[in-house]
């Protein structure tokens, strides 16, 4: 939707300062809404945001969701909880409460002021699939003790609130389930599968493939992910989700190795090592309900989401290392 055509909201962001949330603000802020940008800095940075600072309708807020928030706002986007594995296992209970306890309050504060709410879910309440591709109906199969579960499981219980939440006491909520996002602002040390390739690859070391490198993940770039959650927070109050966004293009990681050092020029090696504990085999949406009632489908290819995602690290690396080290 145009942005001339959208009133003019103040719009919360909680994890607003990550990957995602920085991207999101800068697309609210382009569409003229003033923006509150809520973050503990766990596994965001102010780095990813320091270019809107001077921007008055940007407001940044330092804050952790576990602790009730007490601001206005017309709508809410929860993207607070940390999402690679390398940190949402670094503090698991952290990671449950965050999830669990940061929903609670986000929708206290929703249902407080009158909000409609977004909730960032996650691909991950499908678990290890057993259904291929992965419908929004599919309940999942989920190890609810592994070491994943702190993440997989603190969000298939936000999802449970946010329903409850709108049963009980009519909340206005939008659930988006959100399949692996790649680009700009990700982490060196997140331990996300592209992040690693580009910098291992960048830096000429060896692309570490997890088993054998025959799983598959479906890649969608951010600014893709962005126009989704912008198009499911308009829709209509009845139409609560959950709904899928994702890229349903298919690709092996080591398809997806083999292009980011074509792409790079690396001289990197590929190395095995055995595949992390409960790590799912294939991932990829069915995003037929998105094409309905978003009228929505990614637009960007994964060669040229690639290049952009590339370029981002490679400035990184002219800064020299310690420019790398700190993201």
């Amino acid at each position: 939707m145009p942005a001339a055509s959208r009133h003019r909201k103040t719009v919360i962001v909680t994890g607003g300062a990550g990957f995602l949330g920085s991207h999101l603000c800068d697309r609210l802020l382009e569409d003229g809404h003033h923006v509150l940008c809520v973050d503990n800095f766990y596994s965001g940075t102010k780095d990813n945001v320091l270019h809107l600072l001077d921007d008055h309708r940007f407001e940044l807020m330092r804050h952790d969701v576990t602790v009730p928030l007490f601001v206005e706002g017309e709508e809410i986007y929860n993207l607070a909880c940390p999402a690679s594995p390398v940190h949402y296992q670094f503090d698991p209970v952290q990671t449950v409460k965050t999830n669990v306890h940061g929903a609670i309050n986000v929708l206290g504060l929703a249902r407080r002021i009158k909000a409609r709410v977004l909730q960032a879910s996650t691909s991950e309440v499908y678990g290890d699939p057993q259904v291929h591709p992965q419908v929004e109906g599919y309940w999942g199969h989920v190890n609810p003790i592994g070491p994943r579960a702190c993440y997989d499981e603190g969000k298939r219980c936000a999802e449970t609130l946010f329903f409850d939440y709108h049963r009980q006491h009519a909340v206005r909520i939008k659930v988006a389930r959100i399949f692996n996002t790649y680009g700009p602002r990700m982490q060196v040390n997140d331990g996300r599968v592209v992040s690693n390739f580009i910098v291992q690859a960048l830096r000429d070391e060896p692309i570490t493939l997890y088993g054998d490198g025959s799983q598959t993940r479906s890649f969608c770039y951010v600014s893709d992910l962005v126009e989704a959650f912008v198009r499911l927070m308009d829709t209509p109050d009845d139409l609560t989700g959950p709904v899928n966004i994702g890229n349903p293009v298919e690709h092996t990681v080591r398809e997806l190795a083999e292009k980011v050092v074509a792409l790079t020029g690396s001289r990197s090696a590929i190395v095995h090592k055995p595949l992390p504990v409960n790590d799912p085999v294939r991932r990829r949406p069915d995003i037929t309900q998105a094409k309905a009632v978003l009228g929505w489908e990614p637009k960007v290819g994964i060669d040229e989401g690639l290049q952009h995602t590339i370029g981002f690290f490679e400035a990184l690396l002219v800064k020299g290392p310690s420019a790398l080290e700190g993201r």
